[in-house]
């Protein structure tokens, strides 16, 4: 079998990790004998042992793993954390041959791993399916090249383009667009991320509480833009179920799980500066439109999900503008999903 196959397997076997492991990053590790994996395993959770522990923990007769070649997404790492550097066991397991999928951006780690491997004189060859890989830590990659968390649009339109109606007499209801059933999928995109955020007129208007409630999972952090603080203490947003960071002008307090954090100016440079501040690596922005054009006029978003329900309202809110065409599109129960990529 090709490295590819195996490293393929590495990629499987890391994506188990999605809603549990950040913020580190997801991996997964095989280990081959004579073209027949002996040991698998990845990376669970934060904080756990990783994919190459798991791996070779795996494996039935330890002394196989002599001749054993160790496949792994992400490069093995080489300092002290959480649990001990995954490149010392590999040396000390006395494997000889190992195959990375693509490089740690971490500068605690890069190429230091692979650089000691060399130096114990284990064969390394690295680069395989390197674009999957990176597309597979995206956050973690996003994070550490560019120092801002990974951003998510995200919101859901009429056929005639419309976000929301125009509210009469400022009537707090949800204006429902997609269809029942699409709402998990949105629960599930949320449940990938480790925080989601909105504007201060998504929570007056709809309420919403921005759970994974219709889909299980950890809920992210959620994010709320209210410069005046001028959001009733009493709304979803401030329930216990999540921690809540409310971006302000006013002030700094804690209360509970509630934290007003002031800022200068609640821009998207400020925001995601103090997101990254906090080791936060990705965020659900699901509205308002304000919000989202913001992100799309400052060029500082990664990834686009637009769902279009069969809905026409005729008039009211217009939905963000994306001048570009959808990487795919794809069908889900009556709605139509549109996905972008900014690069």
């Amino acid at each position: 079998m090709s490295a590819e196959i195996y490293m393929q397997r590495c990629i499987d076997l890391a994506r188990k990790g999605i809603r549990s492991v950040a913020p580190n990053p997801m991996v997964g590790c095989v280990l081959v004998v004579n073209n027949k994996i002996i040991g698998e395993g990845y990376h669970q959770f934060f904080g756990g042992p990783h994919a190459e522990v798991n791996a070779i923990n795996n494996v039935l007769n330890t002394k196989a793993l002599k001749k054993a070649t160790l496949y792994v997404s992400l490069e093995p790492c080489s300092h002290m954390g959480k649990t001990a550097p995954c490149a010392d066991l590999i040396i000390k397991k006395g494997i000889q041959n190992v195959v990375i999928g693509t490089r740690d951006p971490n500068p605690l780690v890069g190429g230091k791993g692979i650089e000691k491997l060399k130096n114990a004189g284990i064969e390394v060859e690295e680069g395989v399916l390197q674009d999957q890989c990176l597309e597979l830590n995206k956050r973690f990659f996003t994070f550490h090249e560019k120092r801002r968390p990974y951003v998510i649009l995200k919101w859901a339109q009429t056929l005639d383009g419309f976000l929301d109606r125009i509210r009469e007499d400022n009537k707090q209801e949800v204006n429902w667009i997609s269809a029942p059933e699409t709402k998990t999928l949105v629960h599930k995109w949320r449940s990938e991320e480790q925080s989601i955020l909105v504007g201060r007129n998504t929570i007056l208007n709809d309420n919403p509480s921005l759970t994974v409630r219709e889909y299980g999972g950890t809920n992210p952090i959620r994010l709320v833009i209210d410069s005046q603080l001028q959001i009733s203490g009493s709304l979803n947003v401030y329930s216990e179920d999540a921690p809540t960071i409310v971006f302000n002008r006013l002030k700094d307090a804690t209360e509970k799980n509630i934290e007003f954090v002031k800022i200068k100016e609640t821009s998207t440079k400020n925001i995601l500066d103090e997101l990254y501040k906090r080791g936060i690596q990705s965020v659900f922005v699901e509205g308002g439109s304000r919000t989202l054009q913001y992100f799309i006029i400052d060029n500082v978003w990664d990834e686009a999900r637009v769902i279009v329900g069969r809905k026409s309202f005729k008039e009211g809110y217009k939905a963000p503008v994306i001048n570009r065409i959808p990487i795919k599109t794809i069908p889900f129960g009556k709605d139509t999903v549109h996905y972008f990529k900014r690069k």
